[in-house]
């Protein structure tokens, strides 16, 4: 077979909509994947016509894409552990098998998208892309000038300092804060610094794709028009 129909394996399994390719990384570092019989290893790559079997078993056949923005409530984990009681898979209860792109804290609430393609999450998820991400924060007390220009500036957190933000207050304890990454709690880490305790945070929109009146708790595909949106940004 040409080298040139092939694609490396990583990629194969997650056009199968059953993982990412970083958690199909993980199952091959873990010896459970087989080309024509032999184990596979990481960089390996599948050209039309082999056999690929996952576990002594072969792969399913790619499903439909699916991309679905949820409004995530408080308590439900960005895990697709189903032996966490509160993930956020058993939570939607899709019929076909999805997973987050990215998180969200378990206290916070907002806007999520799930796939099951697998290609889709690197490149949103890249911090070196600069996608933005936008959230609404409420804070214990009120907030002040210094505070936003600090916010906005970039502040040291995880060893780092963060990326400058925009930052609009919206009243007397609660702002809008647009971040091009997406560090870990990074705007409760960055809240915390200043002296400040986060009450609530809800992100409303990723990139072109917005919450809107979405309620709380429900799911929707995303329209043909936002898709295209999203891969021209991507």
């Amino acid at each position: 077979m040409s080298q040139d129909n092939s694609i490396s394996l990583n990629k194969y399994i997650s056009s199968k909509g059953i993982c990412s390719r970083r958690e199909a990384d993980r199952w091959i570092e873990e010896g459970r994947l087989k080309i024509n019989g032999q184990l596979a290893k990481k960089g390996n790559r599948v050209s039309p016509g082999d056999e690929v079997l996952l576990d002594g078993k072969a792969l399913p056949k790619a499903p439909k894409k699916l991309y679905i923005a949820f409004h995530k409530p408080a308590g439900v984990t960005c895990t697709t552990d189903r032996r966490d009681r509160s993930n956020i898979v058993d939570f939607i209860g899709h019929k076909e098998r999805i997973f987050p792109i990215g998180r969200l804290d378990k206290p916070s609430t907002g806007l999520i998208l799930l796939t099951n393609d697998g290609d889709m999450v690197n490149p949103i998820l890249r911090v070196e892309n600069g996608h933005e991400k936008e959230y609404i924060v409420t804070v214990d007390k009120p907030i002040n000038r210094r505070f936003l220009q600090r916010m906005a500036g970039g502040l040291p957190i995880l060893g780092q300092i963060t990326k400058k933000a925009q930052v609009e207050q919206l009243g007397p304890k609660r702002f809008r804060i647009i971040l091009k990454q997406g560090l870990n709690r990074q705007i409760r880490r960055m809240c915390e610094y200043l002296g400040y305790e986060v009450r609530t945070l809800k992100r409303v929109r990723i990139m072109n794709i917005e919450l809107d009146q979405l309620p709380k708790g429900q799911w929707r595909e995303l329209s043909a028009q936002e898709l295209k949106n999203l891969e021209k940004q991507l």
